[in-house]
């Protein structure tokens, strides 16, 4: 009698639900884009299980946050107003303005739970990690790198991606030699156009007592340009060589990002995570509508699909891929799916014709997956390039030595 071989591929867990597509698609900074993701990715049949022979795909339905998952970060306060569906209509504008919750943060029906259902989205992809054939995680309903611990900021409600990292500095690492399990290593990389000053500041004062986890964000700094921080410059000798940022100038293109990821691949050598989560805000595309950046989707090196293969294909450990900033919804569907690809091991053709299905006339008039960089001029010179260069050497070093002691 014959039986069918074992499945023996390595999973990627795809957290998806319909409640949580559809209290996404509610967000006033991206409304419907959730809708344009899930559903892109499923008419190009993302989620067969016979896509890819290299990683096979797992649906993963989130779990809703708790309020005890949530205040692990957020503070009670700002959870007890936010959480309160009454506070949409009834609230008063002092509570709301001390909790971030107006301009760019306005309350909106159901975002209670949305905050309960993303914060769990990314709560759930990590508690998905800990399974031994799950090498890879996607959320890309999460990423809301903004959000501080008692106030909405930026589009975000919820620090996800905080919440993650948390998540994850809680776990234990088996040792190869069999012996006591030590705390694992895990590095976070921020590749949204917007400085990720939520989890930078989330982990900066204890990075100098912890040398588990480090924050690296490339990403375009400049006066009045959002979010300002002390901390979105390039790093110094004084600086903290565990929350790093890569600050670009405006028309950054693969060809700038080729030359800066080998300050990335330098930093992740030194630290040599165990897991790493990535934030793969798509704003900096061309053609978004913050116009900033002009990056295309790949796979020439430097774009973002080349970024996330070296990621996904080359480095050890665990991987947690989280969505974030992205302007342009059928943009953010494309670049999603591609990465969907990406991480199943095999990328889809840039060429590839957008299937027939509810969004089509979005993706007008192209109808095709790719998304070409533009003629934007990159402002990044090479003597630019070169200071970034000797200030990710050093602070490498300064990592090395930190952890060496």
């Amino acid at each position: 009698m014959l039986t069918a071989e074992p499945d023996t591929r390595s999973v990627v867990a795809y957290v998806a639900s319909l409640d949580l597509m559809k209290i996404s698609s509610l967000l006033p900074s991206n409304k419907n884009r959730s809708a344009l993701v899930h559903t892109l990715a499923r008419a190009l049949g993302l989620f067969s299980r016979e896509f890819s022979s290299k990683r096979t795909i797992a649906l993963i339905q989130p779990q809703s946050a708790g309020f005890t998952d949530l205040n692990t970060y957020h503070t009670k306060e700002y959870l007890d107003f936010v959480l309160d569906p009454s506070n949409v209509d009834t609230g008063d504008e002092a509570s709301k303005t001390e909790f971030g919750l107006e301009d760019d943060c306005p309350l909106f029906p159901g975002v209670g739970d949305y905050v309960r259902l993303v914060g769990g989205a990314s709560l759930t992809a990590v508690k998905t990690l800990r399974q031994p054939r799950c090498e890879l995680a996607i959320c890309w309903d999460g990423g809301r790198h903004h959000a501080q611990k008692s106030h909405a900021a930026g589009f975000c409600y919820v620090a996800d991606c905080t919440l993650a990292l948390m998540a994850l500095r809680r776990l234990m690492q088996p040792t190869p030699t069999g012996g006591l399990p030590r705390k694992p290593r895990t590095m976070y990389l921020d590749l949204d156009l917007h400085f990720s000053d939520g989890v930078s500041h989330a982990f900066h004062h204890t990075s100098a007592t912890s040398q588990q986890l480090l924050t690296l964000s490339i990403h375009h700094a400049a006066p009045g340009f959002y979010p300002p921080s002390p901390l979105a410059a390039l790093p110094t000798p004084d600086s903290d060589p565990f929350t790093l940022s890569l600050p670009l100038c405006p028309g950054a293109s693969s060809r700038t990002f080729a030359r800066a990821w080998q300050c990335v691949e330098r930093v992740h050598a030194v630290f040599d995570p165990d897991y790493v989560v990535v934030q793969c805000g798509v704003d900096g595309l061309a053609g978004d509508p913050c116009a900033i950046f002009n990056w295309s989707l790949g796979p020439e090196p430097g774009s973002l699909g080349w970024c996330i293969a070296r990621v996904v294909n080359d480095w050890r450990g665990k991987k947690l891929l989280l969505g974030g900033g992205g302007y342009d919804s059928p943009n953010a569907a494309r670049a999603w799916a591609y990465l969907t690809s990406v991480a199943l091991g095999h990328p889809l053709s840039l060429d590839t014709v957008i299937p027939d299905h509810a969004h089509f006339p979005l993706y007008a008039p192209s109808f095709v997956l790719d998304v070409p960089a533009g003629n934007m001029q990159d402002q990044n010179s090479d003597a630019y390039l070169c200071t970034v260069e000797a200030a990710f050497d050093a602070a490498a070093a300064a990592i090395g030595e930190r952890m060496a002691k």
